[in-house]
């Protein structure tokens, strides 16, 4: 297979001589300022991860299957992973607006209407997302010639529309061939001025490329008005379609999606999203088991929304464990929020690297081709100092060190994805009896304070029922925060911090009846980490996550301050 992909900067070297060198490709309009620092009315602070109707059922959608979606989305713990958004894609609205102007929704697929759908999917604790297109027409009414309903004229009344309904997300589709760089800003940026002035948080998603040539890589400014963009035509559930990027009517597959976004990967930052389009994990069963860890892996090696687009009510053992992967969505959830780097390009095998906020990294050993390879990176190449480094691979839960480099055989279509962590090694301390190392006299009662939120191990509403599962909140020095070290023990109101009989990783931690065993045991560690005696792993905040109520876990240590505690 061969291909000409100029590697990393210098592929954004070369499409920006291009630009300039090309009339036909010039930019037609001065890209806009850098956008603001996200605030803490950012509506997308992390990327978006949730779920869209189109790329399974496309116009066979109606209120019962989003509602059931929704049930399964808590059900089946996709939820508890992270993912919040329910995005209802096209043929949700009539082809024609009511004698009041406003849109109307299918009366046969929606009959309870938009609001009612919203306030349930609002009722599982998630969010409500729907699509719009600021052209003429959507993009089912444009291919079946069918009148329109776009926002152009109307962003002011349907932004209010859909703040009254409760959205939270909207995916504006272009999805016509006419349009200049130029009026496609216009038209954007008019209907997300429309959705800040309702006052609502709302996740604005924008596809210029849609039934049009790629202009998403042509304009740096999509961030100043948008929370997402598109980068190139529709992805399909192939590994590689062969499709050159800038052929409008050509899909994508997962290769050539990367090779688009790359030479962008400097857009991406907290709260700006480059979107190389909704996960195909699942879809049809089209990706083979590989393909859908190498699919995710990558997304979520370039900080991209995870928006799943399977049918998360039927769904295999084996696609859950990959849109679930805890390690994977943190790699996506990182809070330095930073799109990886294609470091090595060997032809079929690639390099990629992510720095992470607690000073680690991400890499990824890409195989693009048809047969088996080993594939290395350097610390160097994953930018990391020199010295020894641990690493865990994410999939397989493969440990080990290195002063040099990481090598592995990688399957065809594969990835191998290493969290790397320089001086510190991620395997489990000996279970004999180490001492604690307390940092308050022995006997007395002290908070244990997450170094990540600055909240406090609480045992929740001062319960005391075996099977409790304490949690992050707001300290305020009551007693169900007031832990003692007895011995290699930590209590709270009487009872014991409490790992559950064989727990592993991702096991929560409990209150329970003390009687000394080894799963009640925990050693403090000099940089604040607290490691269970029985199993080697370190007490976690979920997902690093900081909001009142989060739970607290088992996990593989890493030295993350949502791992780091203190005692006040």
């Amino acid at each position: 297979m061969s291909r000409t992909r100029p590697h990393g900067r210098l592929h954004a070297l070369a499409l920006a001589l291009l630009l300039l060198a090309s009339p036909a490709l010039a930019s037609p309009v001065a890209p806009a300022a850098a956008a603001p620092a996200p605030t803490v009315d950012e509506p997308a602070p992390l990327p978006p991860l949730g779920w869209n109707s189109w790329n399974t059922f496309y116009c066979n959608i109606n209120e019962q299957m989003i509602r059931q979606t929704a049930d399964a989305m808590v059900s089946t713990g996709l939820a508890a992973a992270g993912y919040q958004y329910v995005v209802v894609d096209d043929c949700w609205m009539q082809d024609t607006r009511g004698p009041d102007g406003n849109l109307r929704p299918h009366t046969s697929r929606f009959p309870s209407g938009m609001k009612a759908l919203g306030d349930y999917i609002h009722s599982k604790g998630l969010k409500f997302g729907l699509y719009h297109a600021p052209r003429e027409k959507t993009c089912d009414q444009y291919f079946n010639n069918r009148p329109g309903t776009s926002s152009n004229g109307n962003e002011t009344r349907d932004a209010q529309l859909f703040a009254s309904w409760g959205v939270d997300y909207v995916k504006h589709d272009w999805c016509d061939p006419r349009g200049s760089i130029q009026e496609q800003v216009d038209l954007f940026k008019r209907f997300g001025d429309a959705l800040k002035a309702t006052g609502r948080p709302i996740v604005y998603s924008i596809n210029p490329n849609s039934a049009h040539d790629n202009t998403a890589p042509r304009y740096s400014g999509w961030g100043a008005f948008a929370d997402m963009w598109r980068t190139s035509e529709d992805l399909k559930d192939a590994w590689s379609t062969g499709c050159p990027p800038s052929d409008q009517w050509c899909f994508v597959g997962i290769t050539e999606a990367l090779d688009v976004i790359e030479p962008m990967r400097e857009w991406t930052r907290p709260g700006q999203y480059n979107d190389p389009d909704m996960l195909m994990v699942g879809v049809r069963g089209t990706l083979s088991p590989t393909e859908n860890r190498a699919h995710m892996s990558m997304w979520a090696m370039l900080s991209a929304p995870l928006i799943m687009g399977n049918d998360v009510r039927n769904m295999s053992a084996d696609v859950r464990s990959v849109l679930t992967n805890r390690d994977v969505l943190a790699i996506d959830q990182d809070p330095l929020v930073r799109q990886a780097d294609r470091v090595r390009d060997d032809g079929d095998a690639e390099v990629w690297a992510k720095p992470l906020a607690d000073g680690s990294a991400a890499v990824a050993l890409l195989n693009r081709g048809n047969s088996a390879r080993s594939i290395s990176a350097t610390l160097a190449e994953a930018g990391l100092p020199g010295g020894t480094a641990s690493y865990r691979e994410v999939w397989s839960g493969a440990t080990g060190q290195t002063s040099d480099r990481i090598t592995t055989t990688v399957p065809a279509h594969g990835v191998a994805l290493y969290r790397v962590t320089p001086g510190s090694n991620p395997g489990p301390t000996p279970t004999t009896s180490p001492t604690p190392t307390p940092t308050t006299p022995p006997g007395s009662s002290f908070a244990l304070v997450s170094a990540a939120s600055g909240r406090c191990l609480d045992a929740p509403n001062s319960a005391t029922t075996n099977g409790t599962r304490p949690v992050i909140w707001d300290c305020h020095g009551r007693d169900n925060q007031r832990w003692a070290a007895d011995g290699a023990t930590l209590r709270v109101l009487g009872r014991c911090l409490d790992a559950p009989n064989g727990a592993s990783a991702g096991t929560a931690v409990q209150l329970y009846d003390c009687h000394g065993g080894t799963n009640q045991q925990w050693t403090t560690q000099s940089n604040g980490t607290i490691r269970g005696v029985a199993s080697g792993l370190c007490l976690d905040v979920d997902r690093n996550l900081t909001a009142n109520g989060t739970g607290v876990l088992l996990w593989h240590c890493t030295g993350s301050a949502n791992q780091v505690w203190s005692r006040r």
